[in-house]
């Protein structure tokens, strides 16, 4: 997941709804303020020209009574009525010059004293031509030195009954005064403006903070929610949609809580289960590269978990030369893989499981890998034990059935030769006996329900006891040398099964000893175990059988044991019960110059007092 940092001022929707608000501020301060301005300047340059249109009216009446009034020599001149009547214009607070033109454009009165030289001049002004030609009110505004001036001609009618164009007033008027007011006016919308923005933008900001606070600490609660932090909750600071938003988020954490809960507790459970199974659990992604894989797995295949992982599967189990990817999701037999060294036997079954979230769409791949060594060696040890049965018994009943083919067809008459072959048919009856028995006892070591009667025994007077029948018995000149203790050893044992183990080692000791031999009898404690051995100086033992003559079935000379009677397994006899004793027992032989059987038994020499 992307690191979410902190949003600059100027990215955030406080900045931009501040601006906004603002932007909506201005935008409506100035359509009232170009409305505003607009209307009251329309409506003080109407006022200025209605009252320069009154003051022009007043003008014309009494210009024009002056004009047509019948005048005496004693009376003052039609100039000086006409400027004594200007001179109210001039005394005025406005700045407006008026000026008196007759018919002929010249200039018959001015307002302004400093200009009385432009009096009997005539005026070039087409404005007032135009006046006096066509009887109309001619306007005009025009700037002069910077200064807006309205300039106006409005012609003067004898009297309202006739007609007759007698002059014409002229006028200018300094429009400044409007223009100085609006100036005034702007800049105290301006201001205006101004402070309304001020007030504005706090408002908005105090306004913003009001609906991002509320999202900033929801913010903070998604971060703390991808960390896994459910214990925060969003402040709801009122009730209206944004309130009702983090009422919403509170929820929702919570039900996130429930489900990531459930989540972790199945997690666990499953990794709990997949780390305590026995067998090995691997699973992939959709491109076959390992994502998980647990640690009976990892033993099996002698792979770290860092090697392990992110590699193919394929490449792992070492069958990229055999089979894809895609092989694997379609295989619906298990692979058996042989991973034996020269050490120890290894063998693997994996079966495959496809991963689907949708139709027609793997997402990945299972492999659960079984150790079935021991299954395998199983099954091998029980197809060589029935093909070893099978062959012990076929040659026995091979024979007899030969001999008695024999006798059936006349042999029984001759009595030379039939005595011979009920011999041998009684002999291979009788090792098939031995066979048969050798494998019921084996049937009952095996059995978890077979008990032996152990008793406590002096097992030097024991030991001595069984050499002794031997010593009596045996037809061969063969030397029994004894090296037992003096003092009395006691152990808990079965007698009848360490008779039998110790008859089945001296009888193979005396069977494969040469004439005039040695066969030497040994008793020693090592550690909490009494050793016992016994060696002959037979023919010995090939190095790479040493180890196997203890299986079943195992000879090392097929055709002399089998001569000797022997059934191969009177060694896996003895192994079975000194295991069942709780001891070992093994060999050492030298290829030519004799053989030693070993075994231990358990011996406490603090429990010999009870019986001494």
């Amino acid at each position: 997941m992307n690191k979410v940092g902190k949003v600059s001022f100027f990215r955030s929707i406080h900045f931009k709804f501040t601006v906004i608000y603002i932007l909506l501020i201005i935008i409506a301060m100035q359509i009232i303020g170009v409305y505003f301005v607009g209307k009251l300047e329309s409506s003080l340059r109407e006022n200025f020209e209605d009252s320069v249109n009154q003051r022009v009216k007043l003008l014309s009446y009494s210009i024009e009574q002056e004009i047509v009034k019948d005048r005496k020599e004693e009376d003052p001149t039609l100039e000086e009525d006409i400027n004594a009547v200007l001179s109210d214009v001039a005394t005025g607070d406005d700045k407006l010059e008026v000026r008196v033109i007759d018919t002929d454009s010249r200039v018959r009165g001015i307002s302004d004293p400093n200009k009385f030289d432009m009096i009997g001049k005539r005026t070039p002004d087409g404005m007032i031509k135009r006046s006096l030609l066509l009887g109309q009110v001619e306007e005009t505004v025009m700037i002069d030195n910077g200064e807006r001036i309205q300039k106006s001609s409005t012609p003067i009618f004898r009297s309202p009954q006739n007609q007759d164009i007698i002059g014409a007033i002229y006028v200018e008027a300094s429009m400044e005064e409007i223009f100085s007011q609006m100036r005034v006016i702007n800049g105290i919308l301006a201001s205006g403006t101004a402070i309304s923005l001020g007030i504005t933008g706090i408002l908005g900001i105090l306004l913003a903070r009001t609906i991002t606070r509320p999202l900033s600490d929801m913010r903070r609660q998604a971060i703390e929610l991808a960390k896994g932090n459910f214990s925060r909750k969003v402040r709801v600071y009122g009730h209206d949609e944004i309130g009702q938003l983090a009422h919403t988020f509170n929820h929702l954490t919570d039900e996130l809580e429930e489900a990531h809960s459930q989540t972790e507790d199945e997690r666990k459970k499953l990794s709990s289960v997949i780390a305590h199974m026995t067998n090995g659990v691997i699973a992939t992604d959709r491109n076959g590269h390992v994502i998980l894989i647990n640690d009976p797995a990892l033993q099996k295949l002698n792979v770290s978990r860092e090697t392990a992982l992110q590699m193919p599967i394929t490449h792992l189990l070492a069958i990229e030369d055999e089979f894809s990817f895609n092989h694997l999701i379609k295989e619906q037999d298990s692979l058996i893989l042989d991973i034996s060294t020269q050490d120890r036997p290894y063998i693997l079954r994996v079966n495959f499981s496809v991963i689907q979230k949708k139709k027609d769409r793997v997402e990945g791949l299972i492999a659960v890998i079984h150790d079935i060594t021991e299954q395998e060696l199983i099954d091998e040890e029980r197809r060589e034990f029935v093909a070893n049965v099978s062959h012990e018994l076929r040659t026995p009943l091979t024979t007899m059935r030969s001999y008695l083919e024999a006798l059936a067809e006349g042999a029984w008459k001759d009595e030379q030769i039939a005595p011979q072959f009920l011999n041998v048919t009684q002999t291979e009856t009788e090792r098939m006996i031995r066979l048969v028995n050798d494998l019921l006892q084996l049937s009952k070591l095996d059995s978890k329900d077979y008990r032996f009667n152990r008793d406590w025994i002096n097992f030097t007077a024991f030991f001595n006891r069984i050499i002794d029948r031997f010593e009596m018995t045996k037809e061969q000149h063969i030397t029994f040398n004894r090296l037992l203790p003096d003092e009395s050893l006691y152990v808990e044992i079965d007698t009848d099964k360490i008779t039998q183990v110790l008859d089945n080692i001296i009888s193979n000791a005396l069977k494969y000893s040469p004439e005039g031999g040695e066969i030497t009898f040994r008793v020693e404690i090592q550690d909490k175990y009494l050793v016992i051995s016994v060696r002959d100086q037979g023919v010995g033992i090939p190095k790479d059988s040493v180890d196997k003559i203890f299986d079943r079935f195992y000879r090392v000379d097929k055709a002399r044991s089998r001569k000797l009677g022997g059934t191969g397994l009177g060694l896996a006899i003895a192994k079975e019960m000194i295991n069942a004793h709780d001891g070992d027992i093994w060999a050492k032989s030298t290829d030519g110059m004799g053989t030693t059987i070993f075994f231990t038994l358990p011996y406490e020499e603090d429990q010999e007092d009870d019986w001494t």
